[in-house]
């Protein structure tokens, strides 16, 4: 038994290489998806059977008795369900042949007259997809769309992160009669209905070029709202051990600067800043515009209570509480039992509390305290002027 795995391009016949359309024509057996079935070249065998997932593939497969042709949309070897396939048909010892095809985004790019080699290639069909990570990365995105990510969902994602001005364009039925080039930007194009064979093309997001944490205090817009200093805030990322993918919430956010500092940490992860000060609000959108943390999302509200809807974060910085310390802890152990935790304080009865929370939670306390002077000029000399201690309390479990 021989398999055949071909590739029927963009969707219309013209598409399809001479070489699918001989394996076609020479087929005993073609499976594949309805659609694809119902649109074959003349010629070719009634024996057809429609299956998409790759077991039900391989059990077709073996109930027949010579050589199979598997057809698949666009290239095989592009988002394609022969990925599934092919490991099944290994692992029976049954030869395969993968025939190339034409793609979505090949088409796309020639209809645009651009090259796509450097395109940041993502599937958003049917699966959940990282929309702003994608965009973050330096390079146009490209995005297959189907189910419930259609390109005005991904649209209405971007301009909700603040990227609504990034201009994007969308190709529905490409190689069909009624293909469609839609060029645009992504506030205007948010929400709207497309085609179900459609594909999306993002231009890159703007972004702050990532460095080692601990930004210069004087680059973040401070306004009055209180503001994690430099070499604590270097020293708190380093106790979360943030990764780059990580779900993060920083409570009290103030003016944002450890949120900026997480998101940078974090690009391909979620950042949520929790404050309720209206004026400090103002700042963390100011700075996230600034340094062009797109995964950063504003949560107006007080904690406890606003970090009820919020993700189960992996690590949690915790800057100000307004009296709620033990019950914020609990919210956050109860969304995940595992998050790590780092608690700043300045005063002595914020830290008593913070370590009374933690350990009324099961965790054992372990605080550090940080205490750094700068210098003062005092006419030829300099002097050191000490900054109120911090203190960093985290937490970890008993055993």
């Amino acid at each position: 038994m021989r398999v055949t795995l071909a590739s029927l391009g963009g969707g219309g016949q013209e598409t399809m290489t001479a070489e699918c359309a001989a394996a076609l024509r020479s087929a005993r057996c073609i499976l594949g998806a309805k659609r694809l079935l119902e649109h074959l070249p003349r010629g070719c065998t009634d024996n057809r059977i429609a299956a998409v997932r790759a077991q039900e593939l391989l059990d077709a497969i073996l109930g027949q008795q010579g050589g199979c042709v598997v057809v698949f949309s666009g290239d095989a070897g592009f988002y394609s369900g022969a990925r599934g396939l092919l490991p099944l048909l290994a692992q029976r010892g049954i030869p395969v042949q993968v025939l190339p095809g034409v793609s979505s985004v090949q088409l796309f790019a020639a209809r645009l007259g651009r090259p796509w080699q450097d395109w940041e290639l993502v599937s958003a069909h049917g699966v959940d997809c990282n929309v702003i990570g994608a965009v973050s990365r330096g390079k146009p995105a490209f995005f297959l769309t189907g189910g419930a990510l259609g390109p005005g969902e991904l649209c209405r994602m971007l301009a909700d992160a603040g990227l609504g001005f990034l201009p994007v364009a969308v190709g529905e039925n490409l190689s069909g009669p009624e293909e469609k080039i839609t060029t645009s930007t992504a506030a205007e194009l948010a929400g709207r209905s497309f085609a179900s064979l459609s594909v999306l093309l993002a231009e890159p997001a703007p972004r702050f070029e990532r460095r080692s944490p601990g930004l210069p205090d004087g680059m973040f817009v401070r306004g009055q709202a209180p503001m994690t200093k430099q070499e604590v805030r270097a020293a708190a990322l380093a106790k979360l051990g943030v990764g780059p993918s990580d779900v993060l919430w920083d409570v009290g956010a103030g003016t944002g600067s450890v949120s900026v500092e997480l998101a940078l940490s974090a690009p391909e992860g979620q950042v949520f800043a929790v404050e309720c000060d209206e004026d400090a609000c103002a700042l963390v959108r100011e700075n996230k515009r600034k340094f062009s943390t797109w995964n950063l999302q504003l949560v107006e509200g007080k904690a406890p209570q606003a970090l009820a809807g919020l993700p189960a974060p992996d690590a949690v910085f915790i800057g100000g509480t307004k009296g709620g310390m033990e019950d914020i802890v609990g919210q956050v152990l109860a969304k995940n039992e595992n998050a790590r935790i780092c608690i700043s304080a300045i005063a002595l009865e914020t830290l008593s509390a913070a370590v009374t929370a933690l350990e009324k939670h099961g965790l054992e306390a372990d605080v550090a305290q940080i205490a750094v002077s700068r210098t003062r000029p005092a006419g030829k000399l300099h002097l050191l002027m000490a900054n109120n201690p911090t203190f960093l309390i985290t937490g970890e479990r008993h055993g």
